[in-house]
């Protein structure tokens, strides 16, 4: 019984955590659990279990995509390679945080760097107003990669710094399902007359696309290949306060100069030149991997990697189970949604058990109140084993990072929920042992300060 209710949990959130969509169902590991969830759908809801199953359940675009992931990553991520060096000066300055390092560069081929200066950001509007003036700065190339673009004031500022530096180069990605209703083809080809290359993830076609399920989250920036931001913001007014549906809307992000973005420009590429099967591919990766002559201020170990659901590795959950279990005196996690699996649950209640200070924040006004639900109702199960929880209550917290025992923190787009961490394509940084990761902290403090705690 507990089975089916987990699982109808997760039917709900999967279908109701993007209010511009239709539902979309669950795409489990396990062939028998597959299997098991359609069942259960079909028996409890037979007309529409029956429709979704025809409609998504006999899905084979999802092989074609992961070939051609696979083949496209064969080029690309040859051009990342390790330094050994900054690796072993990790690992002898901090074994755990190396272990966690060395797994992320196994699993993903995405290595850390030690010539980066890395700026954060509390404030999504901070790295806005950040983001511009290097954007006014590009020379070479320009890659942004969104999930949601809103054609309105906010956006508007940067399509017009985008314009004006359409001679360097200047592509812009963004998911169709994330930016429905905020973007249309008049917006592509708006953009396209002005000199500026865009691209499409997953057009939303009823019937005709049937693979709905994983959506390209992502947020990316480079500029030239010397500079690139990330975090949990999109390009929508309510991100930098222009609006305030949900209160205060808090998010953040940080800004990445040197070698670390080698690794957001291989990023942007890979979801560039997978999109579609037609499209041109562009492996002159080496035109935009150009060695840029940057002395960082203060050697930052920093380590950007991402998460792609055609893999059979949960990365973004995987660094956060990582970072629990080295944690020794605290862990705190900020996301927007609280839907985790019996894994992650036990790590978190384990870590608490252990005497570790674990804390969470989840936002105090909900952005979809269905799925604000669904997170508390996780509440009782951590709280009794340790874990404190904290509602923010100016407003809508979507920042998505963990910071631990003054030494590592991550920044970046993977959520605590289950479609992040499985379904989604997705984004985040680690950093090590430097100035941000304290910022990081005193973010954290001072919303623990605008929070109230759950008990």
């Amino acid at each position: 019984m507990g089975d089916i209710f987990a699982l109808s949990n997760l039917f709900l959130f999967s279908a109701l955590s993007d209010s511009k969509s239709f539902i979309n169902v669950l795409n489990f590991e396990f062939d028998i659990l597959i299997l098991n969830s359609w069942i259960i759908l079909i028996m409890t809801f037979p007309v529409l279990g029956v429709t979704l199953y025809f409609l998504i359940g006999l899905n084979g675009s999802t092989k074609r995509m992961r070939k051609r992931y696979n083949d496209i990553d064969r080029v690309l991520l040859p051009k990342l390679p390790i330094n050994k060096e900054v690796f072993e000066k990790l690992n002898a300055k901090n074994s755990y945080l190396a272990n966690i390092s060395k797994y992320v560069y196994k699993k993903t081929g995405y290595p850390v760097y030690i010539n980066t200066d890395i700026v954060y950001y509390d404030d999504a509007a901070t790295g806005l107003d950040a983001q511009k003036k290097e954007l006014q700065k590009a020379e070479k190339f320009i890659f942004m990669e969104y999930h949601t673009i809103e054609d309105s004031e906010s956006s508007h500022g940067i399509q017009n710094i985008l314009e004006e530096r359409a001679k360097a180069g200047v592509r812009v990605f963004y998911d169709d399902m994330g930016s429905i209703g905020s973007i249309n083809t008049d917006f592509v080809n708006r953009m396209k007359s002005k000199g500026i290359q865009c691209r499409v993830f997953n057009p939303f076609i009823p019937v005709l696309k049937i693979f709905l399920n994983n959506r390209d989250h992502r947020k990316i920036t480079v500029i030239d290949g010397k500079v690139g931001f990330t975090g949990g913001y999109n390009l929508a007014d309510e991100y930098f306060h222009v609006t305030k549906p949900y209160g205060l809307w808090k998010d953040t992000g940080i800004k990445l100069t040197g070698d670390a973005v080698k690794s957001l420009t291989v990023a942007f590429l890979e979801m560039w030149n997978a999109v579609k099967e037609n499209e041109r591919k562009d492996y002159d990766i080496d035109s935009y991997l150009l060695d840029v002559e940057y002395e960082a201020k203060n050697k930052n170990y920093v380590q950007p990697y991402v998460d792609n659901p055609m893999s059979n590795e949960h990365i973004g959950e995987g660094v956060y189970i990582s970072v629990i279990e080295s944690a020794e005196k605290y862990i705190w996690f900020v996301t927007p949604y609280l839907i985790i699996t019996d894994e992650m649950m036990y790590a978190l209640s384990l870590a608490a058990k252990r005497g570790i200070d674990v804390r969470i924040i989840t936002p105090g006004i909900p952005d979809k109140k269905i799925v604000y639900s669904m997170t508390r109702s996780f509440y009782g199960g951590l709280v009794k084993n340790g874990v404190r929880i904290f509602e923010y209550t100016p407003g809508f917290c979507h920042c998505k990072m963990c910071v631990s025992d003054d030494r590592v923190a991550t920044c970046g787009t993977i959520n605590l929920d289950y479609r992040s961490l499985y379904h989604h394509f997705e984004n985040g940084c680690l950093y090590y042992d430097c100035q941000a990761v304290l910022d990081t902290k005193k973010d954290f403090e001072k919303m623990f300060c605008e929070c109230r705690e759950v008990t």
